[in-house]
């Protein structure tokens, strides 16, 4: 009796923790909220900078006044909200979510307020539709349990990830040949693979070389498949990889790991290139974004004009180092490989009918 009991009370909770759609995962957490934080974040603060921007260029008072401090203040409820989607909250729990949002971004910056709107989502609905007063219940735990990670855990999270982009950051400045190719390549293939390569900038507040050269090695990427990958796919592959996402990619490097070299090796040129030769910069905005809606491209325009740059300086060297070079290179080391007989025919092949 005492051996059959454990067993059906872990039936028990499995049933009811997949009935509340509570799946305890890293990759739940760190691969698809992640994922939906990002679109967050772009939506947010990443649209509030692209317009402040055009707003500081072309005088438009209610861009740069109005919109942009609204923004920056919504990036914590937005992240939330995404994060609180992702996991599938019901209405009370994502509604609720937005001062959680709000709380673990004030004290521990886009980290904070992610890591706050798990917890909070994951205890929201665990107790939604539980009591016959849910509409206070399930706000109040939501919100608790938020806000109470956000001030307890939110800054020492905040800090420890603000430390490690100073690291980063730092040593790219001390050693920027062996730290501009370690961080575009590793840079560039998170933004591959299904994880957020601007959720990790951002939250290590990547800035400097070492945002110019995560820039570099993420536009490889995209560009990089955009051009390898035109004789299977066209220019819907242009535009769905150039502008859109590399990741697009994954199935195929999965079925052959080769089809990923060419990227690699340009991120590994590139990366030195940009900290050692051009002493490229980029804020942590888009530091990794590559060419998705050129959000790195009008990135890297305000942090290296704010370093003293000529305007066509500035604009010579984002299409050299973020588009030319990437498509020439990756474009080269493709074919030789396809002459090997490493890539061959329909191993890019994307299936772009239902987008």
């Amino acid at each position: 009796m005492s051996s059959t009991q454990p067993s059906s009370l872990a039936v028990r909770l499995s049933d009811f923790l997949a009935r509340k759609h509570i799946q305890i995962s890293a990759k739940t957490y760190f691969i698809h909220a992640m994922s939906f934080m990002a679109l967050g974040l772009f939506s947010s603060l990443l649209i509030g900078s692209i317009l402040n921007t055009i707003g500081i260029k072309f005088g438009i008072p209610l861009f740069t006044d109005t919109l942009w401090p609204l923004a920056k203040q919504m990036t914590g409820p937005a992240i939330a909200v995404a994060v609180a989607y992702a996991l599938k909250a019901p209405a009370l729990v994502m509604f609720s979510v937005t001062t959680v949002g709000a709380a673990g971004a004030a004290l521990g910056g886009p980290v904070g307020a992610f890591v706050a709107a798990i917890i909070a989502t994951e205890f929201g609905k665990f107790v939604a539709n539980e009591t016959k007063v849910d509409i206070l219940v399930t706000p109040a735990v939501t919100v608790i349990s938020g806000v109470a990670v956000g001030s307890f855990i939110g800054p020492y999270i905040g800090g420890m990830m603000t430390s490690l982009g100073d690291v980063i950051m730092y040593s790219t400045q001390l050693q920027p040949l062996l730290m501009g190719m370690l961080v575009a390549v590793l840079m560039g293939m998170a933004l591959t693979l299904p994880i957020s390569s601007a959720a990790i900038a951002i939250m290590l507040s990547l800035n400097g070389l070492a945002a110019g050269a995560a820039t570099v090695g993420c536009c490889a990427q995209m560009v990089g498949f955009a051009v390898m990958s035109f004789r299977e796919n066209r220019w819907a592959g242009v535009f769905a990889q150039g502008l859109g996402t590399s990741m697009l990619q994954m199935p195929n490097i999965i079925k052959n790991r080769k089809i990923w070299l060419p990227t690699i090796l340009t991120s590994a040129i590139l990366g030195p290139i940009s900290t050692v030769v051009f002493k490229m910069e980029n804020t942590p905005l888009g530091a990794g974004m590559g060419t998705s809606g050129l959000v790195g491209q009008i990135q890297s325009f305000v942090a290296m004009e704010t370093s003293g740059w000529q305007t066509n300086d500035i604009y010579l060297t984002i299409l050299l180092m973020h588009l030319v070079l990437p498509a020439l290179l990756t474009l080269l080391f493709s074919e030789i490989m396809r002459k090997l007989g490493w890539i061959k025919s329909g191993d890019l092949t994307l299936n772009l009918s239902s987008r």
